[in-house]
This record gives C-alpha cells, structure tokens and sequence, in this order.
C-alpha cells in the first residue's frame, strides 16, 4: 500500500480499539478494489472524544468507525444524523464530506444480514433476548423489532437503562411486546428462539465469563454473540456444550464494515473478501 498526500484516510475511534480487525479487513479490500484509501485505529480516552471529533474536520479525515464506549456520547459533536441513527440513539460511522460530519448506524442492518445469511433466522413472530442496553444492544434491538417478533426481552445490568430502553422501543412499534430485566433471565429462557449478547463480558482483555446464564434455553434456539475477538467467547463456548446453534459475532463485522466502507467510497466491496481477511487476521500470531 502506497500513502501519498493524496490517499484518504479513515479509521475507528475506540477505547480499547487494540483488539479491532476493522484496519485488515478495509485495508485489504481498498487495496484489492485499488482505492486510494488508508484505514488507522486511534484510541481515544471519553475525556478527549470532542477534541478528537474536531480532528476529523481538521485533519481532513474521510470517515471514521465509532466503537465502545463511544457510540452513544458522540453524536452530540457531529452536524448531522442519519434517520435510522437518529432513531437508534447511537452511531457507529462517520463521514466526513467537506467538513460537514454526518453520523450513520451500520451496526444494526449488518447483524441482521449476517444472520439471516449465516442462520437463516427470520425474526418476525419469535421470542428473543437481548443482553445488554448500550450503542451496540441500541442498534440490534431496533434492528430486530422492525422484522416483529412476538418479544424482546432487553437484559441489561442497570435494570433501569433496560426499561428505558424497552418503554422508549415499545412505544414506537406496538407489534412487538417488551420486557426489560435485570440479568436473571430464567423465567424468560424457556420459549426463547434466539439470544443475543451485546455487551464487551467476553471480549479478549474485558473483564467477566458468562453474561448470564443460559441453562433452560430450547435445543433448537440460537445463542448469538456480536463480540468477535475471540471467536469462541466464554457465551459462545458454553452455548456449544449444550448443543445450542451459535451464531459468532465475525459476521456482523464483516457486514457492517461493508456497510461502512460504501459509504466512504461509494463502491461495494466483497463480503466474501471481506470475511476471508477477517478470518487470516484472527488466524495471524
């Protein structure tokens, strides 16, 4: 890859952001697709996150991927949201046209066409549980009540971040029932089709194991983890001991980087290059 005065750049703000695959997977397809394009990760502490948001005008920076814990506090800097983003309350793609910053979710279409390729799963009529009410567990919830489901239930460790989340969603979309908990979540296992971890516990350098406890969970429900490094999360691990379908979190990635990547350059690339960097990145020592 060659870096000139010229190239455009883009990245991910995060903190931790060690652990993101995100500048392989852009990387390799800006350089198979020929594009004069750079992707960077920068770690960027909370207190420094408006600072940094005007170095993206400054520095003429392209775009940028928003990651935790960020993906919530930062639209308050930018000029302009996309509907959906606006909705959701959180955003996780920035691009940047002449100096006019505009915030985008990709987030939330990227984990459902990654599980409808990967699973099959169709959403409309089914019992679900979301664990975790932040950006990402923001992002998945709207997702999925669009395709109406029967219910979500919204698991969250501040129970009350999890009833402002499902009284804020169940307002809006009266098809779907739902229900927010602390995460205890056994009275809600029983007729659940499919669980879904937002949250960081699992995530290579976090703290935690187990989320929650996901004995009594059907034989034929899918347990789904969005975190992607490592692959087989402690979630994920125990979901296979019980010989539940697991749905890991490599796929949204891919997805919703794509996503991202159109709209920084206004070209699709290849999910299946894509996948296949994410794949020899996660492979690599």
């Amino acid at each position: 890859m060659k870096i000139t005065g010229r190239t455009k750049v883009v990245g991910i703000f995060g903190d931790p952001v060690e652990h993101s695959i995100s500048p392989y997977v852009h990387n390799a397809s800006f350089e198979a697709m020929g594009l004069d394009y750079v992707y960077v990760p920068f770690r960027v502490k909370r207190e420094m996150l408006s600072h940094c948001v005007v170095a993206i005008r400054a520095l003429h920076i392209r775009g940028m991927n928003v990651t935790i814990p960020h993906k919530e506090t930062i639209m308050a800097f930018l000029d302009e949201l996309d509907e959906e983003a606006e909705e959701i309350g959180a955003i996780n793609t920035i691009v940047n046209t002449e100096g006019r910053l505009k915030g985008y979710n990709t987030d939330s279409l990227g984990y459902l066409n990654s599980l409808t390729e990967e699973m099959g799963f169709e959403p409309s009529g089914k019992n679900i549980i979301v664990i975790g009410a932040g950006g990402a567990g923001r992002a998945v919830v709207y997702g999925l009540v669009k395709r109406r489901p029967r219910n979500i239930t919204i698991a969250n460790r501040t129970c009350e971040r999890a009833v402002a989340l499902a009284e804020e969603v169940g307002g809006k979309y009266r098809s779907t029932r739902l229900v927010a908990t602390g995460l205890d979540i056994k009275e809600h296992v029983r007729d659940c089709h499919l669980l879904v971890n937002t949250t960081s516990v699992g995530m290579q350098g976090a703290k935690g194991g187990l989320v929650v406890s996901i004995d009594g969970l059907p034989r034929d429900a899918i347990v789904s983890d969005i975190v992607y490094r490592p692959l087989d999360t402690p979630l994920i691990k125990e979901a296979e001991r019980l010989g539940l379908r697991v749905h890991r979190g490599l796929g949204m990635l891919v997805h919703q980087a794509a996503l991202s990547f159109e709209l920084w350059t206004g070209k699709k690339p290849s999910i299946d290059a894509m996948r296949f960097t994410a794949v020899q990145s996660m492979e690599a020592p």
